[in-house]
């Protein structure tokens, strides 16, 4: 029976355990700290609807009546005819190896979490997955560069989607191992304790009970990672991307086009956004914020549709 429904003297113990903690008195400091808790979120929505708000404001002269344009146009020197093709393409190229990251860190969330002792030794690789979840992207751009691209640029083929989308992959790893061991901790050890009693093996165990019931945590997080990773242009720039015409050879799923030089949305943003007001192509900058957004609101989406189904099951 759960305890809300517990009665003593007219009152449920959840009551009678309130009135302890509070001697009686009211939950000022409580209610004050939702309040302020309620108000930041208030702020920090009204700041995104702000934000929204004037983006379309620009976006709307190019979007919806030049969509089609937008998407399967080239660079080009006239603000009417210049679109986001090539940028699309290096988008979900660097995207795709970015997802290989995905199962990597779960991997090494699981291994921290289920398997590894609690040594002086763990602790010190836990504490350094943090330190880089916060290094700045910069960094790893750098990293890119000096060791991807020309240090193995015969294998990446030097400034191509292939160096950039491991650079990506390497900056958000931590973040999703982090996310993931949080998700993985936070799993009841019942369960584990549960399915052990009924001689289920380690790796059952983690299968059936552990990874089923921290999956919409893990999706969560991965889905955080992969928002940033399509969001972020410093290491790009220092990978090599490139913000002018690309050749028109390459298809948009052709694998040749990892090999060649490539540009991407955030790129196309940053080097439309800095050419004049007046030249239209801040407003077509605005039509690829809007369009980027858009690619990242379909994956939260997609990762909301099977967080709901997992929890629905654990459920």
């Amino acid at each position: 029976m759960a305890l809300t429904t517990i009665a003593v003297g007219g009152r449920t113990a959840a009551d009678r355990v309130r009135e302890e903690l509070t001697a009686g008195g009211g939950d000022a400091a409580g209610k004050a700290f939702q309040a302020a808790l309620i108000t930041c979120l208030g702020i920090a929505l009204a700041i995104i609807v702000f934000l929204l708000y004037d983006v379309w404001g620009d976006a709307s002269e190019v979007l919806p009546s030049r969509l089609s344009g937008l998407l399967s146009g080239q660079y080009t020197a006239s603000a009417g005819t210049a679109g986001i093709f090539n940028a699309l393409r290096g988008t979900f190229s660097i995207g795709a190896f970015t997802v290989l990251s995905f199962p990597i860190g779960i991997a090494a969330a699981v291994y921290l979490e289920e398997y590894a002792p609690p040594t002086r030794f763990t602790r010190l690789i836990n504490v350094n997955i943090r330190n880089l979840a916060g290094v700045p992207s910069v960094v790893y751009g750098i990293f890119g560069l000096s060791i991807l691209v020309e240090r193995f640029g015969s294998f990446t083929g030097g400034a191509t989607p292939i160096a950039a989308g491991i650079t990506i992959a390497i900056l958000v790893l931590p973040i999703v191992i982090i996310t993931s061991a949080e998700a993985i901790r936070a799993v009841p050890r019942t369960l584990r304790e549960g399915a052990f009693g009924l001689g289920a093996t380690r790796w059952e165990v983690i299968r059936t009970q552990v990874l089923p019931y921290a999956t919409p945590g893990v999706l969560t997080g991965t889905v955080l990672a992969l928002a940033r990773a399509l969001g972020e242009a410093a290491p790009l720039l220092l990978v090599g991307a490139i913000g002018e015409r690309l050749s028109d050879r390459v298809g948009f799923f052709d694998p040749e086009g990892l090999r060649k030089p490539f540009t991407a949305l955030p790129i196309a943003i940053t080097d439309w956004a800095k050419r004049p007001l007046n030249s239209g192509f801040f407003q077509n900058s605005a039509a690829a914020i809007v369009v980027l957004l858009a690619i990242v609101l379909v994956a939260n989406s997609a990762a909301i549709v099977l967080r709901n189904r997992f929890e629905k099951k654990r459920g």
